[in-house]
């Protein structure tokens, strides 16, 4: 009878070589969607602070169509400054043949812009144009991100 020698175990050099190839292959190939990932959730962040804040913005423009709050008629009805929204207005409702007045807030704080990681938001005003980059200080018509980077479906964040 032959006696066959057994191996003793463990892996050779090109199993070796040959697994730790396929395990950066896979590494590099998982960067980008992780990269993605995390654009697409600051996307989201984005998406959610803009709306936000411009909900805020037809809110008060909505009272002030509604003559329920005093306001310059140079601001066309729209909130003087973002920190307006903050501070909110007094609001005067007619209940019972009485004039109730009552303080209504907008926003609880200005969120962060996630694209810039500052709370330095664009502003446009009614007057302004829509490309324009200059804040003409009448009012709050609209609010856009500061951000030049591309987003993932290839627009500009602050054409958002």
């Amino acid at each position: 009878m032959m006696r066959r020698r057994s191996r003793a175990g463990g892996f050779t050099l090109a199993e070796m070589i040959i697994t730790l190839s396929l395990l950066a292959i896979l590494t590099l190939s998982a960067l980008p969607l992780g990269k993605m990932a995390a654009k697409h959730g600051k996307e989201i962040e984005l998406q959610r602070a803009l709306r936000l804040m411009r909900e805020a913005i037809d809110a008060h423009k909505k009272l002030a169509d509604e003559k329920k709050i005093t306001f310059d008629k140079d601001t066309e009805g729209y909130p003087p400054t973002l920190e307006a929204l903050l501070e909110g207005v007094e609001v005067q409702e007619q209940r019972e043949g009485k004039t109730e007045k009552r303080l209504v807030k907008f926003l609880r704080r200005i969120p962060k812009d996630p694209m810039t990681n500052s709370f330095d938001w664009g502003l446009r005003s009614y007057q302004d144009d829509r490309d324009s980059d200059n804040w003409g200080e009448e009012n709050v018509y609209d609010v856009y991100t500061k951000s030049q980077a591309l987003a993932l479906d290839g627009t500009r964040y602050r054409d958002w």
